[in-house]
């Protein structure tokens, strides 16, 4: 069954939110992209891929297709988990490459063009638009390793970290001036926090 809970978007950064696709904000896991569904929902919430696009994808796709993408993902997702978490905190040199082969290997598969369009928001002018391809239900995976290669070529990896909640797994870019958000989400693991220091102190008065 897909997680029908609303997508986690808070860690500032569209490839860490993709790792945030699994996680643990409570005391159970749950993962968005269990499924086929459950991809194409996180990809609509998170609007990495056009409304118009998910539904196709949903009306074409063979049985069992959209399941098999999503697996694919979730591969994608724990090997870069892998790497984020190996090379958060301090910054990040030329020679991860090596390490990037697959997403490399992902993104050469994408088809991309662009084309004079009426622009969005406008009225009645044109723009200069990047646009894709949209194949295949593997296609999905495009956007998502676009999102992870912005990551990794624009994102400072000293402002990743990991919550400091005692189960969260989210991760998320502290881009506070003083470098000093130590929650995914004051409302979540933020709370939580304030209320076991106080149950301490109230223990320790006794």
């Amino acid at each position: 069954m897909s997680q029908s809970s609303p997508a986690l978007l808070l860690a500032d950064a569209p490839g860490l939110d993709f790792l945030n696709s699994i996680a643990t904000p409570a005391d159970t896991p749950l993962d968005w992209i269990e499924d086929g569904e459950g991809l194409l929902a996180w990809l609509e919430q998170t609007r990495l891929v056009p409304s118009e696009v998910l539904k196709c994808m949903r009306e074409e796709a063979v049985p069992g297709e959209l399941d098999r993408v999503a697996g694919q993902a979730r591969d994608l997702r724990d090997w870069f988990r892998g790497f984020v978490r190996s090379h958060q905190g301090r910054p990040l040199g030329a020679n991860a490459i090596d390490e990037l082969v697959p997403l490399n290997r992902l993104l050469e598969r994408d088809q991309i063009y662009s084309a004079v369009a009426p622009a969005e928001g406008s009225d009645g002018c044109l723009g200069f638009q990047v646009l894709r391809r949209w194949k295949s239900p593997e296609s999905l995976l495009l956007p998502i390793g676009e999102a992870l290669a912005r990551l990794v070529t624009e994102m400072d990896f000293t402002q990743i970290k990991l919550c400091e909640g005692s189960a969260c797994t989210l991760l998320f870019a502290d881009k506070t001036r003083a470098r000093n958000r130590r929650w995914c989400s004051m409302d979540i693991c933020g709370n939580r926090a304030k209320q076991a220091a106080h149950r301490q102190r109230v223990a320790q008065q006794r």
